[in-house]
This record gives C-alpha cells, sequence and structure tokens, in this order.
C-alpha cells in the first residue's frame, strides 16, 4: 500500500525535473521559460535590408497599403496569397510603387512586432501560472510525504481517506503540469515564426521595387 503512494511522487518528481526545465534554471528573467533567447522586439535590420520604411511616412495614412499590411501580416494568409497581393498592388501603384511598398514593410513590421509582443506577454503569464503549479506540487508531494510518515509512526494504514485525497490531487496537478509544459514547448516557436515570417516578407517586398 505504501508503494502505490509513492507512485505519484515519483512520477511528480520527474514531471517537475524533465517537463519544463527552463523553471528550474537561474535565468536573467525568470518569467521567460523559452529555450529561445528573449528579444523584445524585431530588429528591423534582421528583415530588412532596404531602405528605411520611415523615409515613405506614416503607413497609416495610406489607406491601401495599410489594408494589404493587415492582409499578409497575418499568419492565416498563405505566402503564395502574399506575392499575389504585393504584385497587384505594386502594379496599380505604378511609379509611386517603391515608396508605397516601403509603406507596407513599416506597416508589416509594425503589425507583426505588436503580435509578437502580445504572444510574448502571454508566454511569460503562461511561465508563471506553471511555476505557482510547480510550488503547488511541491507542497503537495510534502504533505503526502508528512502524512505517510506520520501513518507509520502511529501504525495506522498508510492508504487513509487523507493520503488518498492528497495522492489523486498531486496525480492530477502533475497530469495538467504535463500537459501545460507540452503546449509551452509549441507556444515557445511562435515568436520565432513570427520573426520568419516577417523576414520572408520583407524578401517578397524588396523584389517589388524597382531597382531592388
Amino acid at each position: 500500500m505504501i508503494r502505490s503512494v509513492s507512485l505519484p511522487l515519483i512520477a511528480a518528481g520527474l514531471l517537475l525535473a524533465a517537463s519544463l526545465p527552463a523553471l528550474a534554471q537561474p535565468k536573467a528573467d525568470p518569467d521567460w521559460p523559452c529555450m529561445q533567447r528573449k528579444a523584445p522586439e524585431i530588429d528591423l535590420a534582421q528583415v530588412w535590408n532596404g531602405p528605411d520604411p520611415a523615409t515613405a511616412g506614416k503607413w497609416t495614412d495610406d489607406q491601401e497599403a495599410a489594408t494589404v499590411a493587415q492582409r499578409i501580416s497575418s499568419r492565416r494568409t498563405p505566402m503564395d496569397e502574399v506575392d499575389v497581393v504585393l504584385q497587384l498592388f505594386a502594379r496599380e501603384a505604378g511609379p509611386e510603387a517603391n515608396t508605397r511598398l516601403l509603406r507596407v514593410m513599416a506597416g508589416t513590421y509594425e503589425i507583426i512586432n505588436t503580435e509578437r509582443s502580445r504572444i510574448m506577454h502571454g508566454i511569460e503569464r503562461y511561465a508563471r501560472g506553471q511555476q505557482r503549479l510547480a510550488d503547488r506540487i511541491r507542497e503537495e508531494g510534502e504533505k503526502l510525504s508528512q502524512a505517510k510518515a506520520t501513518a507509520v509512526m502511529t501504525n495506522v494504514p498508510a492508504e487513509s481517506a487523507e493520503t488518498k485525497t492528497l495522492d489523486e490531487q498531486l496525480t492530477w496537478d502533475a497530469r495538467i503540469f504535463d500537459e501545460r509544459a507540452r503546449s509551452l514547448t509549441y507556444v515557445c516557436e511562435m515568436p520565432v515564426l513570427l520573426e520568419q515570417r516577417a523576414y520572408e516578407i520583407g524578401q517578397r517586398i524588396a523584389a517589388r521595387m524597382k531597382g531592388g
């Protein structure tokens, strides 16, 4: 009977040690759990090597450019469609194509950066929740261990109503922790994917600019 009580403790320990190692390691920012380096913003120079988009004026003042930026920035828009949208926009822009494409780039950069920042804040909130859950699992493990030790000392059955309740709660919380840790691995990729998208769009915009 003692063995059945100990198994969740072992499982919880393994989950805490392996599922989210970033939480257990000293970090400059304890709220950032991802293996990827935390960069608050995308560096424009990493995704764009053309003229300074700021020289084209406010992208929000060009309604068509802003609409294009919104459309191609969306992750729901496949890159093949991005090419078509940019081609049509550049054709209709005529002699002003370069300037207006710069506005599209400025809008795309700002929109993607904003979405990336929102996702990163969400990751940090998620990590804080995981840390609270990890702390609770440790506390539950200690309570279960103490309850088991008390049962041995008082010569009562190790599996009492109290230990059974603690056992079930610990197992449930450990399972939730593991599932959330798996989800976090995927979510941590999102800032990187957004940066890659900004770069790919920047390459396509540059290709449409005359002399680019």
